[in-house]
């Protein structure tokens, strides 16, 4: 079975996009400011963007906090085509917990992950109905350690559950997330070293500290 080109199909549908004369709108979803960055580089050409800031996953509340603040000062510094509005949603870590119950111990890459890619791109899809949006999509497929088919298959599931299009992604390729490194070094963004979530959080301090947490 071949996998499916997430990229092609992007380019397939920014052709057709083109096409049409009309810049459309997309809602995007974003975990953070450094994964955005190429994104909102590359995608601002050809869509005008609301970029949603909806993670309940983050903890602890600090850490989320200073990831709104580099995200709105990303948005307010990087140059592009259109104008992008930002909007946060709510911060309910409880929805987070909620949805991961019963899978806390499951490594990083699993089945806790793809539940919490659900929540955050259902709240994606509302905010697109919502707007009257074109198109939605996400950022995270930009990150090496997540996983773009599950990302996209839940984002068609949920596009034809709200009658909704989504915008076919996996923004790593073509040397996005090596872009977004540099990016995030041209405008001194924060960079984290786990995922978001507690137990990405645990999870790399057992990495990095294998002794100790034995």
């Amino acid at each position: 079975m071949n996998r499916r080109n997430y990229q092609k199909e992007l380019d397939k549908e920014i052709d057709h996009v083109q096409g049409t004369g009309i810049i459309p709108t997309l809602l995007l979803h974003s975990c953070c400011a450094p994964c955005s960055s190429y994104v909102l580089e590359y995608l601002t050409e050809y869509f005008r963007i609301t970029l949603l800031y909806y993670n309940p996953n983050i903890y602890p509340e600090s850490e989320y906090r200073c990831r709104v603040q580099e995200q709105q000062r990303l948005i307010r510094e990087l140059p592009t085509r259109h104008l992008v509005e930002f909007l946060e949603g709510d911060y309910r870590p409880e929805d987070f917990y909620a949805c991961a119950k019963g899978l806390e111990s499951l490594p990083e890459g699993g089945e806790r992950c793809f539940r919490c890619y659900r929540l955050r791109l259902t709240e994606a899809a509302k905010t697109a109905k919502e707007k009257g949006c074109d198109y939605f999509a996400t950022t995270l497929s930009i990150s090496p350690l997540k996983n773009a088919d599950k990302l996209n298959e839940i984002g068609e599931s949920l596009a034809a559950e709200y009658g909704l299009r989504w915008l076919p992604n996996d923004f790593k390729k073509r040397d996005g997330y090596k872009r977004s490194i540099e990016l995030s070094k041209e405008y001194g963004l924060y960079r984290q070293d786990y995922c978001g979530c507690v137990y990405s959080q645990m999870e790399r301090n057992r990495q990095k500290n294998p002794i100790s947490s034995e």
